[in-house]
C-alpha cells in the first residue's frame, strides 16, 4: 500500500471515568460493542485491521466490499465493525463471523452481514492527519465517506447534556455507553487519550466454582471464582467469573473457599454426569476461543457474591459480557434467591435512530 500510513497501526485508546462532565471541551458519541476495525484503502485494495493488528478481511468480505465503495481512493479510518439483529447490536452473532471454515464466513456474510460505524480518519491522500484536531478531523471525514447501506458515520455531539440522555437511552440498542474525544486533542496510537462513559450495575451470584490460579499448585491460590444465577425454572447456568484480585487476596480466597470443595462434586448441577449440557449455560467448554477444557473446582452451593457488570449477552438465560469485578460478600442472602430477574433490561431502542443521533425512545 503507497499510503502514508500503513498497517499495523495501534489504534487510540480510552480509559474508564465515572461520569460525563459539563463544559463543551469534549466530542461526545456513541459506543458500539463491536470489533474496533481501522480501514486502509489504497485504489482497490482494502485493508481491514483489528485492534490487535490482524488481518479481519478474511471474515468480513461484505465489509471489504461496502469500504472499497465507500472511502476515498487512498485514507485510513478507524471505526467499530458492528452486526446488529432487529435494530439492536448483537455481538453473540459478530462473533460467529470468526470462523475458521470459508463457506461458514460466506453464508454469514450474507445472513449476519455487518455494518461498518467510522468515527475517526487518520490520512487521507499523502497527508497524515494525527497531529490535526478532533473537530477538524471529524469535518474531514465528513467530507471524505460515501455513507451506504452498510457504512455509517457515527453521531456527535459537543453537548454533555445531550451525551447523559444518549447514556440512558441508546443502550436499549445494545450500545455499550458514550466515549469523549478532546476537542483540540490530536490522534493518539496506542494512548488512552479518549475517555468512556460505560454502564455498570451489580448483581448476587451463586459462587459455584473456583480455577486455581496460573503456575500455582492446586489450593494455594484462586484465579476465578465462578459465578452462577437460577433461571425461572430452577435451573442454575454459569454466567461468567469475578477474577483480577491482588496476589495476597488469591491466597487468602483459597483459604476461604476451600470448606466449600468437600461435597462440592456430589450433586452439582454442572458436574452431574447426566447434566443436560444443552439447557445449561456450562463452564469451561470448548469453543471457537479455546480448543481443550478448562479444569475447574465444582463448590458446594452456599455462597453468594454481589459482583459490578457492564452489561449481558446471549439473550435469556445470558451471561456477563465481561468479566465481573467483586464487590462484597452477601452473607444475608440465599444462593436460591440469586435469579435472572434481578437483572436489569433497558428499554429497546432502535439502532438505526442511534445512527441519526436521534433521541426517541421506541415503543
Amino acid at each position: 500500500m503507497a499510503l502514508p500510513l500503513t498497517p499495523p497501526v495501534q489504534p487510540m485508546l480510552a480509559k474508564a471515568v465515572p461520569s460525563i462532565p459539563d463544559g463543551d471541551d469534549l466530542v461526545f458519541e456513541p459506543k458500539y460493542d463491536g470489533f474496533r476495525c481501522l480501514a486502509f484503502r489504497d485504489g482497490d485494495e482494502v485493508f481491514l485491521q483489528s485492534r490487535s493488528g490482524k488481518p479481519l478481511n478474511r471474515y468480513f468480505p461484505e465489509a471489504e466490499a461496502a469500504l472499497r465503495a465507500a472511502l476515498p481512493e487512498r485514507a485510513v479510518v478507524d471505526g467499530e465493525l458492528i452486526v446488529d439483529i432487529d435494530g439492536r447490536l448483537d455481538f453473540d452473532r459478530l462473533a460467529e463471523r470468526i470462523h475458521p471454515a470459508a463457506s461458514r464466513v460466506a453464508l454469514l456474510s450474507e445472513t449476519t452481514p455487518s455494518r461498518y460505524i467510522a468515527f475517526d480518519i487518520l490520512a487521507l491522500g499523502d497527508d497524515v492527519l494525527l497531529e490535526t484536531a478532533t473537530v477538524r478531523r471529524r469535518e474531514i471525514l465528513e467530507g471524505a465517506l460515501t455513507l451506504g447501506e452498510r457504512v455509517h458515520l457515527t453521531p456527535v455531539t459537543r453537548s454533555a447534556d445531550l451525551a447523559r440522555r444518549w447514556f440512558e437511552i441508546f443502550e436499549g440498542a445494545g450500545l455499550d455507553g458514550v466515549m469523549g474525544k478532546p476537542a483540540d486533542g490530536e490522534y493518539t496510537p496506542n494512548k488512552r487519550t479518549l475517555l468512556k462513559f460505560k454502564h455498570s450495575r451489580t448483581a448476587d451470584c451463586v459462587v459455584a466454582g473456583l480455577r486455581w490460579y496460573k503456575d500455582t499448585e492446586p489450593g494455594e491460590a484462586v484465579g476465578s471464582l465462578m459465578l452462577g444465577l437460577y433461571d425461572h425454572e430452577g435451573h442454575l447456568h454459569h454466567v461468567g467469573v469475578v477474577g483480577s484480585f491482588p496476589a495476597a487476596r488469591r491466597r487468602e480466597l483459597a483459604a476461604e473457599m476451600a470448606p466449600l470443595i468437600p461435597g462440592g462434586r456430589e450433586n452439582h448441577p454442572w458436574a452431574a454426569a447426566d447434566a443436560d449440557h444443552d439447557a445449561l449455560r456450562m463452564p469451561g467448554a470448548v469453543s471457537r476461543w479455546r480448543t481443550t477444557e478448562q479444569p475447574w473446582v465444582p463448590l458446594r452451593l452456599e455462597q453468594v457474591v454481589e459482583v459490578a457488570y457492564e452489561h449481558t449477552e446471549g439473550g435469556y438465560p445470558g451471561r456477563f459480557r465481561h468479566t465481573a469485578q467483586f464487590r462484597r460478600w452477601r452473607p444475608d442472602r440465599e444462593p436460591a434467591s440469586c435469579t435472572y430477574e434481578q437483572l436489569e433490561e433497558p428499554a429497546r431502542y432502535d439502532l438505526d435512530a442511534v445512527l441519526r443521533g436521534e433521541v426517541k425512545e421506541r415503543s
